[in-house]
């Protein structure tokens, strides 16, 4: 079989163990060219297990980002967020893989060390066993035996336990998105969690409030001015970013916004918001 073909086969697993590492979908993109690159400098018959290979040269690429990431995070403008991506009305209806996928997820994640990240996600996310996850980062078994461990209990601390049901989060978000772009304080607030927070994340290339906003007053006004600054006619789409429902804004064909809700027992207890140019590419070609 053709290099480039057995490559192509498994590029979909590359990416989802990329992005679900790095939490940005255009370095989990850098890190499949890079893995193509050098898959393309190896005698490919001698390769036994193409797949696990190209697992394991992925994982290490991004274990490698992630750290060198860390830096360049510090000095980031405003809250970081992770970058949205379409998914598939299949992984909404999968629980399991919907959370794996979710920005709630991809945030508690951003609490780990990128090694405890790459064996969380290997782990929980792809069913690899902790034998052949150490294989892939190169560890002994016990080393990965802890590393999980303490990865499990990091996000079970910071696991939120959002509504779940997709069409409860469905008919929020369509109202959300109603009242929102139609200036209705009244009803926005009545899809608002008290103690709503609002997230969001220009990344200083957008305009976007640069510390959290939260309770149902401010959140709800500032939902309302930030509606009163969209581009003139704005297309708004509801469809399934990262796992769920989700809200994207265009100007004509660009991407401009992306909002996602988090829900507890039918309200928005969590409101995340991207507008940083830059991380919207995924959405794009709606």
């Amino acid at each position: 079989m053709p290099q480039d073909t057995i490559f192509n086969e498994h590029r979909s697993l590359l990416a989802s163990v990329a992005y679900r590492v790095l939490g940005s979908w255009s370095d989990a993109e850098d890190v499949v060219q890079d893995a193509w690159l050098r898959w393309s400098a190896v005698d490919a018959e001698k390769v036994d297990n193409a797949k696990g290979y190209l697992v394991q040269v992925v994982t290490r690429l991004a274990i490698d980002r992630l750290r060198s990431a860390a830096s360049r995070r510090e000095t980031y403008v405003g809250p970081w967020l992770p970058e949205p991506i379409l998914t598939s009305p299949d992984v909404a209806d999968d629980v399991a893989r919907s959370e794996s996928v979710s920005l709630a997820m991809l945030l508690i994640l951003e609490s780990l060390s990128p090694l405890e990240r790459a064996v969380f996600v290997l782990n929980e996310a792809f069913g690899y066993s902790l034998a052949e996850i150490a294989t892939i980062v190169e560890r002994s078994p016990e080393a990965v035996r802890q590393t999980a461990s303490r990865a499990r209990e990091h996000v079970r601390r910071g696991r939120r336990r959002y509504d779940t049901d997709q069409a409860t989060r469905r008919k929020v978000t369509a109202s959300f998105m109603s009242a929102s772009t139609g200036g209705d304080l009244t009803q926005l607030m009545e899809v608002l969690a008290p103690d709503v927070r609002l997230v969001c994340d220009g990344g200083g290339l957008a305009p976007a409030p640069q510390k959290v906003i939260e309770g149902i007053d401010l959140v709800a006004r500032a939902l309302v001015t930030f509606g009163g600054r969209m581009p003139p006619e704005p297309r708004v789409v509801v469809t399934e970013v990262n796992g769920g429902p989700g809200i994207v804004i265009y100007s004509a064909d660009t991407p401009v916004v992306v909002l996602v809700l988090h829900l507890v027992d039918g309200l928005a207890e969590e409101i995340l918001l991207i507008s940083n140019p830059e991380k919207l590419t995924a959405v794009a070609g709606l």
